[in-house]
């Protein structure tokens, strides 16, 4: 197996959607990365164009050799393929399952039926202008610009929108990538609620195998808020950049002969250098959510996955099971391994809606999201992200400083849990966009998720 392609699926490991940005030499994969010129520029196919169904991935016994997406082809996840890839991530990388139990699963509420439809029409009717544009533009129309794959509103509880395009079904998963964090982080937020941890107590406190790092000198709290100072890059546009070694060292396939790094995310976790000061500044680096999902499984004596099944798959009553993928040492990717269905994606933004309350009962303390939604500190937040101005950073999940404050998850390529406590809403959406970067889809979906609220706040 040639390096080339090792490494291209050793970046997959680390960050599922991170070969599209190398593929299509994105202009950052970071969920906040600041807008840039380049954020402009068209697509290099439409949404409908560039649909799975219509580009023929994987279709037919066997499928046309042109139209095979597999490992070890070092291009899976670069757009189109991607369109295609991120419902289909079990087929190219080792996972582990994060159980929804044996048990019947506890529908979601729905409206009745003529107010879905209602609701859908007028939702899709909605004007808007996206930041930086003079020009506007409707709900509807808002959806092909994002390369949405699936998008479900709930209102007061109820589900009034739902909508599958693209490679997702109802009964599909999709890539979750990085709110995979916010599920680590509110799993924290958790056991800190609980007293199991303490959010003040040093990382060693959990885990001394980091004290020679830059973790050594860390607060919990400080890895949570990603307020740590790393010696770490996620620029995959440069060959030097951090993201690559830990690439290196979580790829699940087998390592080059000549391989002398770290083995799996916790050896790099222990060996990462520092770079400024801990607590000081707001820096978006995915190592720091690995750290977290090991310190919630020192603290549990539970993997990450088998936590979230124990403490929400099962008792939210999920409709499916969820995967994370794993390291070569079977350790879960607690920083962008999930893949999920839409509608259990929706259910998490329901728990944080409710505050730990679904279907009538607690799973857990209301003060794990009363933690999210006083925010993290905006000072330290600083200017790096104009579309999130005043926002901040907390428990692995962003807050946005209007409405009262949203909480929110974000994955690259269009990922998005958005839970508006003023509007009662919550918005659960999977993307598949050509390019990795949130610069891409901010400036449409920000003032559409807006209107949403807005128009919601009505009925």
């Amino acid at each position: 197996m040639s390096w080339s392609i090792t490494k291209a699926a050793a970046l997959a490991a680390v960050c599922s959607a991170s070969l599209a940005a190398v593929a299509i030499s994105s202009a950052g994969a970071q969920e906040g990365t600041k807008a840039s010129s380049s954020s402009t520029q068209p697509p290099p196919l439409s949404a409908q164009a560039s649909d799975p169904r219509v580009m023929g991935w994987m279709q037919g016994f066997p499928p046309p050799p042109d139209k095979i997406i597999r490992q070890p082809q070092s291009d899976y996840f670069s757009f189109p393929k991607l369109r295609w890839s991120v419902c289909h991530l079990r087929q190219f990388l080792p996972t582990v399952r994060i159980s929804r139990g044996i048990g019947d699963p506890v529908p979601l509420a729905y409206a009745e039926a003529p107010t879905v439809r209602r609701r859908t029409s007028e939702i899709n009717a909605l004007t808007f202008t996206p930041l930086n544009s003079n020009t506007p533009m409707t709900w509807e129309q808002s959806l092909a610009a994002n390369y949405t794959d699936g998008m479900l509103i709930m209102h007061r509880g109820q589900v009034i929108y739902e909508q599958y395009n693209g490679c997702l079904t109802v009964d599909g998963v999709h890539a979750a990538m990085s709110m995979t964090k916010s599920l680590t982080g509110l799993l924290a937020e958790i056991l800190v609620a609980e007293g199991k941890i303490d959010p003040n107590a040093p990382v060693t406190k959990y885990v001394p195998e980091v004290k020679n790092s830059a973790f050594g000198t860390a607060t919990v709290r400080d890895v949570m808020n990603m307020t740590t100072g790393l010696d770490y890059s996620e620029d995959y546009t440069d060959p030097n950049a951090g993201v690559w070694k830990y690439a290196e060292a979580a790829s699940p396939l087998p390592k080059p002969a000549d391989y002398k790094g770290p083995n799996g995310y916790w050896e790099y976790l222990a060996q990462i250098k520092p770079e400024g000061r801990n607590g000081e500044a707001f820096h978006y680096k995915t190592p720091n959510a690995d750290m977290v999902g090991w310190i919630v499984t020192r603290a549990s004596n539970r993997s990450v996955a088998d936590l979230a099944s124990e403490r929400l798959w099962r008792p939210m009553g999920a409709e499916q099971s969820a995967y994370m993928t794993v390291d070569g040492n079977g350790v879960p990717f607690a920083g962008g391994g999930l893949s999920a269905g839409l509608r259990d994606i929706a259910r998490l933004g329901l728990l944080v809606m409710n505050e730990g309350v679904i279907n009538g009962n607690r799973l857990f303390p209301a003060a794990a999201v009363q933690a999210l939604r006083r925010g993290g500190d905006p000072r330290k937040f600083g200017d790096a992200y104009p579309a999130l101005k005043g926002g901040s950073y907390t428990g692995l999940w962003w807050i946005y400083p209007w409405d009262g404050k949203v909480v929110a998850a974000r994955g690259v390529h269009g990922q998005a849990i958005y839970v508006d406590f003023e509007a009662q809403m919550v918005i659960a959406r999977f993307a598949s966009m050509p390019w990795a970067s949130n610069a891409y889809n901010d400036p449409v979906s920000m003032p559409a998720f807006r209107a949403v609220a807005n128009y919601l706040k009505t009925q």
